[in-house]
């Protein structure tokens, strides 16, 4: 196949898959700053045939990144009640209205920025319908039920936008030297002492300044790309790595914040 014909077929197959966005500003703050972000990513899944985002404008903070939003393109719709879950009620019946029986095709790709477990049915309802549901969450104030209505590889943190659409404008270089690899235990090992060397040096044990530590301690470990898993699958993410470490027992989070256990701080 010539390389305008593989062109060509990736155009195609972007035109045939419709992308629609629905934010919830009121359970997503942090989506400020990172429109452009999203947009990016969504275009990555195909054609944006719709972008909603849900507000309350009596809130400033809200507003503001409204107006941001709006400046890119974004199509912003004022929820101004002051019931908690009045940008919910909007969201959902607007996304499924989009299903509604009509001559136009609907999306087959729904991206949802929000983390709050009132949209269960609404993710149910898409899924239903064979769609493909990704979520970006706030960390800190997502439902954990959420990841597996959708499953990790379509959970993802909106402080991850960055990292997701860097890596998807990579191009592979050519002769590259094999990437290094560390299996899941060892990488634990190396997360421990990362956090004992921040603690010593009063550094911040946040997740960016222990990944940092990591690297510089361990020439095996180049992110968490690098860490083999038990199954033999990839960690997602820098979070699902520590989450692992967690559940293991060896270190305890608080928002972004990592910390020893105590039977670790007695081993020290």
């Amino acid at each position: 196949m010539t390389h305008a014909d593989k062109s060509s077929k990736k155009q195609t197959n972007q035109h045939k898959n419709s992308v629609g966005i629905f934010a919830d500003i009121q359970n997503v703050s942090s989506i400020k700053g990172k429109g452009n972000l999203l947009l990016e990513f969504a275009q990555s899944k195909g054609r944006i045939d719709c972008k909603n985002v849900y507000y309350n404008s009596h809130y400033r903070n809200q507003v503001s990144t409204k107006n941001e939003l709006e400046i890119l393109g974004m199509k912003c719709v004022d929820v101004p009640d002051h019931s908690e879950n009045s940008a919910d009620y909007r969201l959902m019946a607007d996304c499924v209205l989009l299903f509604a029986p009509k001559s136009s095709p609907s999306p087959n790709t729904i991206i949802l920025v929000l983390g709050d477990w009132d949209y269960a049915g609404l993710i149910c309802i898409l899924k239903a319908l064979g769609k493909k549901v990704i979520i970006f969450a706030q960390r800190g104030s997502e439902n954990p039920r959420l990841i597996k209505l959708v499953g990790n590889d379509n959970f993802y943190f909106v402080d991850e936008l960055p990292q997701l659409v860097g890596n998807s404008n990579k191009t592979p270089p050519q002769n590259t030297a094999i990437v290094s690899q560390i299996n899941c235990k060892e990488a634990i090992e190396y997360l421990i002492e990362a956090i004992k060397t921040a603690s010593r040096q009063g550094k911040p044990t946040v997740f960016g300044c222990i990944d940092k530590l990591m690297r510089q301690r361990c020439a095996s470990y180049q992110g968490y790309s690098s860490i083999s898993t038990a199954n033999g699958k990839k960690f997602k993410s820098f979070s699902q790595f520590i989450d692992v470490a967690v559940k293991d027992g060896k270190v305890r989070k608080q928002n972004q914040e990592l910390f020893l256990t105590e039977l670790d701080i007695l081993a020290a």
